[in-house]
Parts: structure tokens; C-alpha cells; sequence
């Protein structure tokens, strides 16, 4: 059970936490990874292996970056070849992390080789890539997931999508989200400086905000209203935008505001302090999601006002991700209950929306 602190002193928790477990036998599952490009590819990795799936292939160019992958899954097998991956038979899916504005050609290959897709966000970098990639899965049946991980792969955003679902909070209203990120500049690969190849921080970055605002607010579709980039503090790489917002309104009439930037001072002891505030009709969730600052260092604290009064839930190794298991599960039964294909490609295409129409501040 997940601990909870209210300020009368009573504990309660509405929605009890209980890790998933794995949904497969090993060999069950089999995928592979490729293009190394960025480090989510770890992430996305372990998120597949909890659940059960077997690591078979890595393939990248540089051999540098599979040596070191495979320092850290011995159990996975270089290939000599991206068609080595394609053409195994064993193999469901590919799970990939490349430069963003190569994601789409990836996907398309994967998906033409009869297996399901599971690229890092953003997805895409253009609309012009996004129809192409609807009309491929609309062709070949294969699924082209996305790895959102600021709610997939963070406690306390799964253990607040749980509450909302318990209607701990009535209908939500709004969503705001912050996503500040440390730049660490000098160990920035060159693409990460070139807009035709990262998209834009809104496209970027933003691409988690959006995805959480629909998820949470249970949108289908949104409008863009506004949107806005700059470059403040980085003028030696001109084409880095290092700050960006907008604002959205969703189908349903829920609002939503979120900011991203990459200024997290050298002092804050982790990479962001991100949050997240959800307002309902009947009370309010703030997640912390990556340190409680001057208080907690560990993340996953979820924070909840309603009639019942102040709660404060730890969630940190408590609730665990349940979306890679159902993810594999979606992709042995082809059915949809980890993500639909249109939630994933409606946050990309409102991200990359947010993107074009962005006011650019000088």
C-alpha cells in the first residue's frame, strides 16, 4: 500500500499501489533495439524487459554506442546490419531512438517489415512525416508507438492517472505542466543544435506536455491557441530555441498551459524539477516528479487536495509501469489498451502544430 500524510494526522489512500508484473515468459516476446541516438533508448529498454520481453538484437553505426549498450545488456546480440533486425522473424519489435527528424523513415521500414514500431518522442519533426506515418500503419497494421516517458515512465504520473480515473478530483479543468531541463551543452551531440533535425523545443520536449494534457484531461483532439520560442541565453548556437510555451484547449472544454526550457541551475540535484498541476471540479494534483527541492531529493510525490482534505503520496518504487507490459500485450493481441494509435499521433501532431505557429521572441 502506498503511504499517504494527511495534515489531520489521518492516513488514506483512495487508490492502493501494486507493481506490475512481467506478462510474458522469456522468448515469448522478442525485439531489438536500434539507432542509439539518444538515451531514452535505455529507458525504453528497461521498461520492456521489466515486463517481460526478451532482448535479442542492438544495431547502431557507431560501434561505439554498442559496445556500450551492450555493456550495460550483455544479453543482446550486435547485428551486423539494420536488415538482420528486419528480417528476423523472431523479432515483434523494434524499439529506436534516433536523431528526431530520421524517426519517421526508421518507422517506416520497421513497419514495412510486417513488425510494430516503438520509437523515443518526438515522433516526428513535420506534418508532412506524421501523414505519412498514419497512412503506413493504416496500410500495414502495425502499431507506431511513442515513448512519452515524462507520464509513462514517472510514478507519479501513473499513480495520478489513477486517482483521476477513482474521480478523486471530479472532471479535470486544467492541466499545467512544467518541463525544464538541464542543457549539459558541452556534451550535446551536433544535431541537438540543428532545428531541421531536433524540430524545436515545442515539437521536442513539448511533446510530453501535450501527450499528459490529453491523457489527463481525457482530450481527443485539442486546439492550439498560442505558442511562443526563444533563445535567451545560448546566442553561440543560434538555432537552439532554450525556452518555450503555449496554450491548449481541449475538445471536452479543459484548458491547458505548459512551459518548457532547458535553464535547471547546476544547483538543483537533478535534471528538471518537473511538474504537473491537474484541477478538477472537486480539488486539485500537483506532481512533483523528479525531486521535492530542498525537501526530498526523490521523486514521484504526489500531492492531493479534495473533501477528504491534504494528501501527500510517496509513490517512488511503489506503482511501477504498467504501460511496456500492456504495450507487449496490445502487440501479441493487436488491441489497444496501453495507447491508441490516434492518442500518440494527435500529440504529435498538436506538438508540431505548436511548433509552426510559434511566435518567435527576440
Amino acid at each position: 500500500m502506498i503511504s499517504a500524510n494527511r495534515s489531520d494526522g489521518m492516513n488514506y489512500a483512495p487508490v492502493s499501489g501494486s507493481k506490475p508484473e512481467p506478462v510474458c515468459k522469456p522468448g515469448e516476446f522478442v525485439f531489438a533495439a536500434m539507432a542509439l541516438d539518444h538515451g531514452h533508448i535505455y529507458g525504453q529498454t528497461n521498461g520492456l524487459l521489466e515486463a517481460g520481453a526478451t532482448l535479442k538484437w542492438v544495431y547502431d553505426p557507431d560501434p561505439a554506442k554498442v559496445e556500450q549498450f551492450l555493456k550495460t545488456y550483455p544479453q543482446a546480440q550486435a547485428a551486423p546490419s539494420p536488415e538482420t533486425i528486419l528480417e528476423d522473424p523472431q523479432v515483434r519489435l523494434v524499439a529506436a531512438a534516433a536523431i528526431p527528424c530520421d524517426r519517421a523513415s526508421l518507422g517506416m521500414r520497421v513497419m514495412d517489415h510486417g513488425k510494430d514500431y516503438f520509437t523515443d518522442k518526438t515522433p516526428f519533426t513535420t506534418l508532412e512525416q506524421l501523414a505519412a506515418a498514419r497512412a503506413k500503419a493504416a496500410e500495414t497494421g502495425r502499431k507506431y508507438m511513442v515513448y512519452y516517458s515524462e507520464r509513462l515512465h514517472v510514478e507519479s504520473a501513473v499513480y495520478a492517472g489513477k486517482l483521476i480515473k477513482e474521480g478523486a478530483i471530479g472532471r479535470v479543468l486544467q492541466v499545467m505542466g512544467t518541463g525544464p531541463h538541464r542543457l549539459n551543452k558541452a556534451s550535446r551531440p551536433d544535431w541537438f543544435f540543428r532545428k531541421q533535425q531536433y524540430g524545436g523545443i515545442l515539437c521536442d520536449i513539448g511533446s510530453h506536455q501535450i501527450e499528459q494534457f490529453l491523457f489527463f484531461a481525457g482530450c481527443k483532439n485539442a486546439q492550439v491557441v498560442h505558442s511562443k520560442v526563444a533563445n535567451y541565453g545560448n546566442s553561440d548556437v543560434p538555432e537552439l530555441e532554450d525556452f518555450g510555451d503555449a496554450t491548449l484547449i481541449g475538445d471536452n472544454g479543459a484548458t491547458n498551459y505548459f512551459r518548457v526550457d532547458w535553464f535547471t541551475p547546476d544547483g538543483l540535484g537533478t535534471w528538471g524539477d518537473g511538474r504537473t498541476i491537474i484541477l478538477g471540479t472537486n480539488g486539485f494534483i500537483e506532481l512533483r516528479k523528479y525531486t521535492d527541492i530542498a525537501r526530498d531529493k526523490q521523486g514521484d510525490h504526489v500531492y492531493l487536495v479534495n473533501g477528504e482534505g491534504e494528501q501527500h503520496f510517496a509513490v517512488a518504487g511503489q506503482v511501477g509501469f504498467p504501460f511496456f507490459g500492456e504495450l507487449i500485450l496490445d502487440c501479441i493481441n493487436r488491441t489497444e489498451t496501453a495507447m491508441t494509435q490516434e492518442h500518440a499521433f494527435k500529440a504529435a501532431e498538436l506538438c508540431i502544430t505548436a511548433q509552426n505557429m510559434a511566435v518567435r521572441v527576440e
